[in-house]
This record gives structure tokens, C-alpha cells and sequence, in this order.
């Protein structure tokens, strides 16, 4: 499994934590040191069932300085896959890549039913 964290967050460390406690093995990145990329970003956004705007981290700095809550809603979607390429700081984490499933952000109950 890919763990993509930031690890001076606060879920992401919880998320690292959980993982580490029920021994699961996953190779570790940082989203700050080696972003998502485009490509990465359309397949695991197919594969989480999820609305793209889940996504994006909404209550980064990053985010609210682009204004990004007003300027998303008239973007394409593969607009918005290109502008999260560009910093892995406007990614939402953190995000558990396994096979057949992605998960966006850390819910226990979730990641208990598909990473154990």
C-alpha cells in the first residue's frame, strides 16, 4: 500500500499510527517532498468513487489564499486534476493507495473495512 501524508499533520500522524498499530505495511511519502502527479491524481480519483472536490484540502492556506472555494465550481474537471498537480499541499490527506481501493483522509471505521 502507498501511505501519501504530510507528516507534520496532525490526521496523517493518527493515520500513521493506526496503521502502525495493526501492522500494516505500506511504503511512505511525503505529499510536500514529492507530489501527487496528474496522472496519479485521475486514477486514484477514479478508483475512490469519491467527488473530485474531496480532493482538496479545503481548509489549507494554500487554498483559501487562491480563493479557491469561488474559482473550483467554474473549473473543468481536468482543470482542477492540473492545479492539484502542481502542490501536493492543495491535496487532501492523508491518502491510503491499496489495491482494488483509494481513501481520502483518515476515517477509522473506513480504513479499518479496506486496509485490514
Amino acid at each position: 500500500m502507498l501511505f501519501v501524508c504530510y507528516p507534520k499533520c496532525s490526521t496523517c500522524q493518527k493515520a500513521k499510527t493506526w496503521l502502525d498499530s495493526n501492522r500494516i505495511q505500506y511504503d511512505l511519502r511525503d505529499i510536500k517532498q514529492e507530489h501527487p502527479t496528474y496522472d496519479e491524481l485521475v486514477k486514484w480519483h477514479r478508483a475512490s468513487g469519491l467527488p473530485l472536490r474531496r480532493f482538496f484540502n479545503t481548509s489549507g492556506t494554500l487554498y483559501k489564499s487562491m480563493n479557491l472555494k469561488e474559482k473550483l465550481p467554474d473549473m473543468s474537471e481536468e482543470e482542477q486534476l492540473r492545479l492539484l498537480a502542481t502542490d501536493g499541499m492543495l491535496v487532501k490527506r492523508p491518502i491510503l493507495v491499496g489495491e482494488g481501493f483509494v481513501l481520502v483522509g483518515f476515517k477509522q471505521d473506513e480504513w479499518e473495512s479496506k486496509a485490514k
